[in-house]
């Protein structure tokens, strides 16, 4: 049976130094990716490239290759990576010198393109980068040349496999009948993207398990047909488990409406059927995809101003009155044209009465400033702080030493038409090709962040009228969350049918915003996903201009699942 094994080895720059040799002695595997790039860390390598023209990329994977890459060379298998961010070039001209060193015979290759910041300066003032995401076709071109190593810049992560799928099935992009079959590589590689997110990790349900099983997860791995058919699993010899469970939360994770929509295709989320196949396989089928919309999503990142915090610690009696005399002592350094644009005070109450430890006897007070101007936000608020450390409420002190301030990032998105940006894939030669953009488009509303909410024509019949009791919702509901520039996104997902009957008609916008009062004034949109039994809000602007702004305690929105669950709701005896 012709199968292509794609393994992942990376969810973020920083992620598991030892996956990537994890990975290739743990098992067989064809293609082994890494998923380096998010909008955090554009901005990094964007600052680390103001420091060296040189730099740009993610250094992590050139000193994982040290190790790993004549492991891969050996057991045939391909690396396909997106560690090369802002300098894809240069990355892969380091990864030829290693090659050299070590004494492995390894073609490189690379895609380029995505980088618009120098192309589009007047259209994008301001910008540290900008950068189009990117289908997986220039990754077919480099691995159908002979490519042992790809290296791309920012790509979307789904790249990472639709690109060793079509070069390995000989997909055409333009060929209609190939768009379930792309989609179906598309919704594979969102569930490994983002690592061992896909086998138990950050998993709802996790306290079902043994915890020895999942101390330490495996990678995941997905087995795709030339159908687009797949199986998510990992390697026998590793760590945590891959159910429906895990595969869903995946599945759910930064994702919006049904169109999922990329520059390869447009997967329909709502076709997707999971099956468990065995002990840690689940089966994905029936994606059905469409041609792919006519522009491109570009990530911009720019500095949006200074930051400053100071996080005061108030121990045991009278916090509102302690807290109330912080504010007031530093009104005038904070107020008025001298002061911050931006002020914000948030008191966290985990004080504890008759605390047994100090700690457990304190509440925090965070401070935030913001302001274009570096002064107003540095030293003359962290020596206000200070100053007043024998002067204020009793037991003053604060978790660390105020600083200076220091800049944070802005991230935005715009769409560019995609024959504006000249893809081209570098081959292990040193040929150029230009990818050609797809000549059969789809035009969806791209232009706005999500599709207009359901209409509950897809809503199961309601559970039977019953006894309830008030529990948490995360006693039948799974959820997992995380960021989209400024927006957020939850996906909530039930365990059984007739859960799905109750939380499908339970779970309302109005309801959503209740049970999450930082919500109440924003704009939050519900998507219904019958296959999955679940549900998808995008919250917008909950994280302001995205998590380097640091707008809220959880910048990225990755506990906003997590509070949820944890809020109770009247909920049927019969799923309890």
């Amino acid at each position: 049976m012709n199968v292509l094994r794609i393994g992942n080895a990376s969810g973020f720059y920083g992620d598991r130094f030892d996956a990537v040799r994890e990975m290739l002695t743990g098992g067989p595997l064809d293609v082994l990716t890494g998923d380096y790039l998010a909008e955090l860390t554009m901005l990094i390598l964007g600052r680390d490239r103001l420091k060296d023209p040189r730099l740009g990329y993610a250094k992590t994977f050139l000193r994982q290759l040290e190790e790993s890459l004549g492991l891969a060379h050996e057991r045939g298998v391909k690396l396909v990576a997106n560690a090369g961010g802002l300098n894809p070039a240069g990355l892969a001209d380091a990864v030829r010198e290693l090659a050299d060193r070590v004494g492995v015979p390894v073609r490189v290759a690379h895609v380029e393109g995505d980088d618009l910041a120098a192309r589009f300066l007047k259209r994008f003032p301001g910008a540290l980068t900008a950068n189009a995401y990117l289908g997986g076709a220039g990754i077919a071109a480099c691995l159908r040349a002979g490519a042992d190593v790809v290296i791309t810049g920012r790509v979307t992560d789904a790249a990472l496999v639709t690109g060793p799928a079509a070069a390995h099935f000989g997909w055409d992009a333009d060929y209609a009948g190939n768009y379930d079959a792309l989609a179906g590589a598309v919704v594979a590689g969102h569930v490994l993207e983002c690592g061992t997110q896909a086998t138990g990790g950050n998993y709802a349900f996790f306290s079902d398990h043994d915890p020895r099983t999942l101390r330490r997860p495996g990678f995941p791995i997905a087995e795709i047909h030339a159908d687009g058919t797949a199986v998510i699993t990992k390697h026998d010899s590793t760590g945590g488990l891959v159910d429906i469970g895990t595969v869903t939360a995946q599945l759910l994770y930064e994702t919006g409406g049904a169109r999922y929509a990329g520059p390869d295709v447009i997967a329909r989320l709502d076709t997707v059927r999971l099956a468990q196949d065995g002990p840690d396989r689940v089966r994905i089928t029936g994606v059905r995809g469409e041609p792919p919309p006519p522009t491109l999503k570009v990530g911009l990142n720019r500095i949006g101003g200074w930051r400053n915090e100071v996080v005061f610690v108030l121990t045991g009696l009278d916090i509102e009155a302690k807290a109330a005399l912080v504010r007031e002592q530093l009104a005038d350094v904070l107020g008025g044209e001298s002061g911050p644009a931006q002020v914000l005070w948030e008191l966290a109450r985990t004080e504890r009465p008759d605390g047994d430890t100090e700690e457990r006897a304190s509440a925090y007070l965070r401070l935030v400033v913001r302001d274009s101007d570096p002064e107003k936000v540095g030293r003359a608020v962290s020596g206000a702080a200070v100053e007043l450390a024998l002067g204020s409420y009793p037991g003053f002190h604060v978790t660390a030493p105020p600083g200076k301030g220091a800049p944070y990032g802005v991230f935005e998105a715009r769409y560019v038409d995609a024959g504006e940006v000249t893809h081209t894939a570098v081959l292990p030669d040193g040929r150029r090709v230009t990818v050609e953009t797809p000549l059969r488009t789809r035009r969806t509303r791209r232009t706005r962040k999500v599709e207009p909410p359901d209409h509950g024509d897809e809503l199961p019949e309601p559970l039977a009228p019953g006894p309830r009791r008030a529990a948490p919702l995360g006693l039948v509901a799974g959820a997992r969350s995380g960021d989209k520039g400024g927006d957020a996104n939850v996906g909530v997902w039930a365990r059984s049918d007739d859960a799905w009957r109750w939380l499908a008609h339970e779970l309302t916008v109005d309801r959503f915003r209740a049970l999450l009062p930082e919500t109440a004034n924003l704009t939050v949109v519900r998507h219904v996903l019958p296959n999955l039994r679940a549900l998808n809000f995008t919250v917008e602007k909950i994280l302001g201009e995205g998590v380097a702004a640091q707008a809220r305690f959880d910048p990225q929105g990755k506990a906003l699942g997590e509070w949820l669950r944890s809020r109770h709701v009247d909920i049927p005896e019969v799923l309890l």
